[in-house]
C-alpha cells in the first residue's frame, strides 16, 4: 500500500465511527488540474496509480498521463494496474490452481520454500460450472443432478479443497451455492475495499479480475472489474500487475424508462447490438445520462454481464444512491453501506443524472424505444425483434442448406397444419418433431437469474398459463437453474415457485448449466428424431452465450431470450410462429390464448417484487464457505505440496515449468513451419478450447478410453481443464469449426503436408512435433472472441503452434497468447489469408525475431507455394505492452514469475 505519494494525496476521512486513509482525487487534481470531466471509470485507475506509485512499476509520467487522457480523449501510454482481488470459477479455476500447484513443484526443485507461490491477493473461487442437466422436469431432479455432480467431480472438489487448506488468501464457495458472478454481486463484493497497513486502515475502490469473461457484472454495482486469461489471473495472484494501454472510454447516454411489458433483457439484447455496431472492442464503456434513475440495479448488472458479447472491456456504472439501496437489500452492513458513501463523495465520484463526463466517443438510448427481443441463432449481438423471429429462423435455414418445401411450417400451434414441412415422428409418443422446433428453454445463466424482475416475471408467466390450461410442448427440455439460494427463496415467498414446477420448470441446479454447454443429453426420441430427420431444431435460454455447438450438438440455431420469454416458447414449443400474434394454444374452453394474455403487468412484478427481502440474502450467505455434507466429507491431503496421482485422468501435473531454472532461449525467427488450420471470422474460444461433451471417437475420447474410463463417465472438457493431455487432444476439436483447408468439412481435421493426408488436428500437430516442424495457424476477423479461456492459448501451445496470424484479435485471447508464449501477428490493413492467396498448404517463414522483440514491432512473412513460389507480406508483431515482451521472452507470464522468484534466490 505504501506510495511514493509525488502528489501529496494521502488523507483521510471519517466514516461510521472508524478513521479511514485514502489517496484523494482531488488533492492531486490540485497538481494534476481539474479531474472533474475525466470518466469514473478512469478516476478508478488514477486512484489505482496514486496507490502504488513506486517510481518504477508506476511513475509520476503514468499518474499525469492519466490526467491528460482529457486532452486527446485516448492516450498511447502503458500502466500498471494492480486489482485488489481475483474471482474465479471451478472450470477455469482448477487449471488456474494446478498451476500454482505445479509452480510449487517447481521452486521446490529449484531449492526454494513451496510456499514462496502464494496467492498476495484476495481470491475467491466459485464452484458453479460442473452441475449439467442431467434430470429435469421432476422434483427430483435438483438432489439427482447434485448427485450425479459430486460424483463425476469428486477428485477436482478433493483438488480444490486441497487448495484451500495449503494457499493463503484463497477461499472456495462450494457447490451448490450458486454462479460466481451472482455471488459476487450479492455477497463479495465491498464496493469499497479496505487493508490495514501500520495500524491505518486504508479505504480504496473495489476492483477485481476474473477468470470469467462474465466478471464485468460487478460493474453494475459501481465496482470495476472485467476478465482476464487463467494465466494472466494467476499472475495478478502472485503480485504481477496487469499491463494494459490506458483506454478510451465510450459513453452510453441512457434516457427515459422501459415502456410495459418490455424486460431488462430485451434492453441488454438492444444495448449489445448498438455497442457491437459502433465498436467497442479494447475499450471501456461508461452509463450515464438521466436514464439512470429509471434504472434498478440487477437491470444494471444485466447490462454490464454482457460487456464480452457487445466486446467491451467493461460495462461501468457510476456508485449513486441506487448502489445504497442494493446493498442495503443484499443484507451488507450498516457499516459498509456509510464507508462507501463516504468514501465515493470525497473522491467525486459519485454518480448523479447531472453528472455527463468527457468521453472518446458517445452514442445514446431513449429506453422507451426498446421493444421484446431475442438474439441469435449463433450469436449474441444478433438482436431480432420478437415478431421478426420466424423470419430470421428461415434465413438460418437457407444457410444451413434446406431444401425449399422443407423450409415452411414447424411445430403446430392450432389443430390446423397443412404447411409442408420435414415432420418426423417421436417415437412412443404420437408427437412429430420439425425444423424449429424448441427443444430446450432454460432458464439460466449469471446474466438474467441475478435479476429478480425478469425471473418472477417468469413465474407469473407460469402461474397465468396454467390458469389457462396451457402447457409446455412435450419435446421441450425445460430447466430452472439460478445463480444463487436467494432466487428459490423469494420464488417460494411470491408464491410462485410451484407455477414453474407444474410447467417443467423445476430446479436442476444452482450453476451455470445450459449457457456453458453443461444442457445434459435430450430425450432420446427427441435425439433420434433430430439426427433422422437432420432438423435444425431451437434452444430458447436466458442467457448470455450462444456460439456454434455451444449449447448442445445437436441444436444448431440457440436464442438469447429473458425468463418469461423462455417460458412462452417452451410453451409454443416452436421459433418459426410470431408468438405476440398468434396464439400459444388453446384453454380450456378452445379459446385461443395469446402472449398478452398471460403477459404479467408491471404492478404485479412490482407485487411480486416485495416480496425480496434483505433476510434472504443474510440467511443464504451466512454459511457460504461450509457447503453441504457431501462437501464437507471430502478426503483433502495436508500437504504444501501437492500429491500428484500417476493414474488421475482429471488433475495431472502440466509440462509447462520444466527446466524454469535455466535461462529462458533467446528469440529465433520461425523457419519451414506449416499451417495447422486457416480459419475464417469470428473464430471464438470455444471454437478453439475445448469445450462440452466429449465424444469417444475425437482424440480425447480416445485417450480417456486408453486410460480406462468408460464412455458414460467421460464427464466434459471443462470438468477435465486440469489434465493436459484430455485438454491438448480437444484443442481446435469444436464440432463447427471450419478449417478452410478442408472445404465443406465441420471438426477439428486438417490436412498433415505435405502428404496432404486428412487427420484430427491433434494427430498431425503430434506428427509435425515428432518431425521437429514449428506450426502457424492463419484466422480472419475477431479472432478468440468469447469467454476468457486459457487453454485456448494453453492447448495451442502445447500443439506446438508458435504463432497466430490474424486480421485482428478479441482483447482477452491476444493477451493469453503471449502469457502461453504464442507469438500473435497480425495481417497487415486490408490483408488477409485470403486476399494473400494463402491456401495452408504452404511453408512458412517468420523473420526479424532474431533482431529482438518490440511492442508493435513488424516482422517480415515469407510463404513459399508448393511450387516454389513465394509470397512476401508484412505482419505486426500484437506484443502491445512492454511488460508483455518481457512475459514472451521468458516463454510466459507465470515463466517470468517463475524465473524472477529462482534469480533472486541464487
Amino acid at each position: 500500500m505504501s506510495s511514493n505519494d509525488s502528489f501529496n494525496t494521502l488523507s483521510q476521512l471519517d466514516a461510521a465511527g472508524q478513521t479511514l486513509h485514502y489517496y484523494s482525487l482531488p488533492k492531486a487534481a490540485e497538481s494534476l488540474g481539474n479531474l472533474d470531466a475525466l470518466p469514473i471509470s478512469l478516476k478508478v485507475l488514477l486512484e489505482n496509480l496514486l496507490r502504488h506509485e513506486d517510481g518504477t512499476t508506476v511513475t509520476k509520467t503514468d499518474i499525469k498521463a492519466v490526467a491528460e487522457w482529457l486532452t486527446r480523449k485516448s492516450s498511447d501510454q502503458d500502466i500498471e494496474y494492480r486489482p485488489a482481488r481475483v474471482l474465479m470459477q471451478d472450470f477455469t479455476g482448477v487449471p488456474a490452481v494446478v498451476d500454482l500447484a505445479a509452480m510449487r513443484d517447481a521452486v521446490a526443485k529449484a531449492g526454494l520454500p513451496a510456499n514462496a507461490i502464494n496467492p498476495l491477493s484476495s481470491v475467491d473461487l466459485v464452484i458453479d460450472h460442473s452441475v449439467m442437466v442431467d434430470k429435469f422436469g421432476t422434483p427430483a431432479a435438483f438432489e439427482a443432478n447434485v448427485k450425479k455432480e459430486m460424483e463425476r467431480n469428486k477428485e477436482r472438489y478433493e483438488f480444490l479443497r486441497w487448495g484451500q487448506k495449503a494457499f493463503d488468501n484463497f477461499r472456495v464457495v462450494p457447490p451448490g451455492t450458486g454462479i460466481c458472478h451472482q455471488v459476487n454481486l450479492e455477497y463479495l463484493a465491498k464496493v469499497a475495499w479496505t487493508s490495514e497497513e501500520n495500524g491505518k486502515t486504508f479505504v480504496y475502490p473495489d476492483t477485481l479480475v476474473g477468470t470469467d469473461s462474465h466478471t464485468t457484472m460487478i460493474n453494475g454495482l459501481g465496482v470495476l472489474g472485467w476478465g482476464v486469461g487463467g494465466i494472466e489471473a494467476e499472475a495478478a495472484m502472485l503480485g504481477q500487475p496487469i499491463s494494459m494501454l490506458i483506454p478510451e472510454v465510450v459513453g452510453f447516454r441512457l434516457e427515459g424508462a422501459l415502456q410495459e411489458g418490455v424486460t431488462a433483457t430485451d434492453l441488454v439484447l438492444t444495448v449489445t447490438q448498438m455497442l457491437r455496431q459502433h465498436g467497442v472492442v479494447g475499450k471501456f464503456v461508461e452509463f450515464y445520462g438521466p436514464g439512470l434513475k429509471h434504472l434498478p440495479l440487477a437491470d444494471r448488472a444485466t447490462i454490464s454481464n454482457m460487456s464480452p458479447e457487445y466486446g467491451a472491456t467493461c460495462g461501468f456504472f457510476p456508485v449513486d444512491e441506487e448502489t445504497l439501496r442494493y446493498l442495503r437489500l443484499s443484507g451488507r452492513s450498516e457499516e459498509t453501506i456509510a464507508r462507501v458513501e463516504a468514501y465515493y463523495k470525497a473522491q467525486n465520484m459519485w454518480g448523479s443524472a447531472d453528472n455527463e463526463p468527457e468521453f472518446t466517443s458517445t452514442l445514446s438510448l431513449d429506453m422507451a424505444n426498446v421493444v421484446p427481443s431475442l438474439a441469435g441463432p449463433t450469436r449474441p449481438q444478433d438482436r431480432v425483434a420478437v415478431p421478426n423471429l420466424p423470419a430470421s429462423f428461415d434465413l438460418f435455414l437457407e444457410s444451413q442448406g434446406v431444401a425449399k418445401g422443407d423450409e415452411m411450417g414447424g411445430a403446430s400451434l392450432t389443430k390446423a397444419d397443412e404447411t409442408p414441412s420435414t415432420r418426423v415422428p417421436l417415437e412412443g409418443t404420437g408427437h412429430k418433431l420439425s425444423h424449429g422446433d424448441v427443444v430446450i428453454a432454460a432458464i439460466t445463466s449469471c446474466t438474467n437469474t441475478s435479476n429478480p424482475s425478469v425471473m418472477l416475471a417468469a413465474g407469473l408467466v407460469a402461474k397465468k398459463a396454467l390458469a389457462r390450461g396451457l402447457q409446455r410442448k412435450p419435446w421441450v427440455k425445460s430447466s430452472l437453474a439460478p445463480g444463487s439460494k436467494v432466487v428459490t427463496d423469494y420464488l417460494e415467498a411470491a408464491g410462485l415457485d410451484s407455477y414453474l414446477d407444474e410447467l417443467g420448470f423445476d430446479l436442476v441446479g444452482y450453476g451455470c448449466t445450459t449457457c456453458i454447454g453443461n444442457s445434459g443429453p435430450l430425450n432420446d426420441d427427441v435425439a433420434q428424431a433430430i439426427d433422422k430427420g437432420d432438423l435444425v431444431v431451437s434452444s430458447v435460454l436466458s442467457g448470455n452465450r450462444n456460439f456454434e455447438g455451444r449449447i448442445h450438438p445437436q441444436v444448431k440455431a440457440n436464442w438469447l431470450a429473458s425468463p418469461p420469454l423462455v417460458v412462452a416458447y417452451a410453451i409454443a414449443g416452436t421459433t418459426r410462429v410470431d408468438i405476440s400474434t398468434a396464439p400459444l394454444g388453446e384453454d380450456q374452453e378452445g379459446k385461443p390464448v395469446y402472449l398478452k394474455d398471460i403477459w404479467p403487468s408491471s404492478d404485479e412484478i412490482n407485487e411480486a417484487m416485495r416480496k425480496v427481502t434483505s433476510d434472504m440474502f443474510k440467511t443464504q450467505y451466512s454459511a457460504v464457505f461450509d457447503g453441504d455434507e457431501h462437501w464437507q466429507a471430502l478426503d483433502v491431503p495436508d500437504s504444501e505440496t501437492y500429491e500428484w496421482r500417476s493414474d488421475s485422468t482429471y488433475v495431472a501435473n502440466p509440462p509447462f515449468f520444466k527446466g524454469i531454472d535455466k535461462p529462458a532461449p533467446e528469440p529465433e525467427d520461425i523457419e519451414g513451419a506449416r499451417v495447422l488450420a486457416v480459419l475464417g471470422d469470428t473464430i471464438t474460444t470455444d471454437h478453439i478450447s475445448p469445450a462440452g461433451a466429449i465424444k469417444a471417437d475425437a482424440p480425447a475420447g480416445q485417450y480417456l478410453l486408453e486410460q480406462g474410463v468408460a464412455e458414460a463417465d467421460f464427464n466434459s472438457y471443462g470438468s477435465r481443464r486440469g489434465n493436459h493431455e484430455v485438454m491438448m487432444r480437444g484443442t481446435f476439436a469444436n464440432i463447427r469449426i471450419k478449417n478452410l483447408m478442408l472445404p465443406g468439412t465441420e471438426g477439428g481435421y486438417t490436412r498433415y503436408l505435405p502428404d496432404g493426408e486428412e487427420m484430427s488436428i491433434y494427430d498431425a500437430a503430434m506428427r509435425y512435433q515428432a518431425d521437429k516442424v514449428p506450426l502457424v495457424v492463419l484466422a480472419g476477423k475477431e479472432y478468440g472472441t468469447g469467454s476468457s479461456r486459457d487453454w485456448a492459448a494453453k492447448g495451442t501451445r502445447l500443439l506446438g503452434v508458435k504463432a497466430v496470424i490474424a486480421e485482428s484479435y478479441e482483447r482477452i485471447h491476444r493477451s493469453n497468447l503471449v502469457g502461453m508464449g504464442v507469438l500473435p501477428l497480425q495481417f497487415s490493413e486490408g490483408e488477409s489469408a485470403q486476399s494473400l492467396g494463402l491456401t495452408g498448404e504452404e511453408v512458412l517463414s517468420i523473420r526479424g525475431l532474431s533482431d529482438g522483440i518490440d511492442v508493435g514491432k513488424t516482422l517480415q512473412a515469407v510463404a513459399t507455394k508448393p511450387d516454389g513460389s513465394e509470397v512476401q507480406f508484412k505482419v505486426q508483431c500484437r506484443i502491445d505492452t512492454v511488460n508483455e515482451v518481457s512475459y514472451f521472452l521468458s516463454g510466459g507470464i507465470l515463466h517470468h514469475v517463475l524465473r524472477e522468484l529462482v534469480q533472486k534466490a541464487q
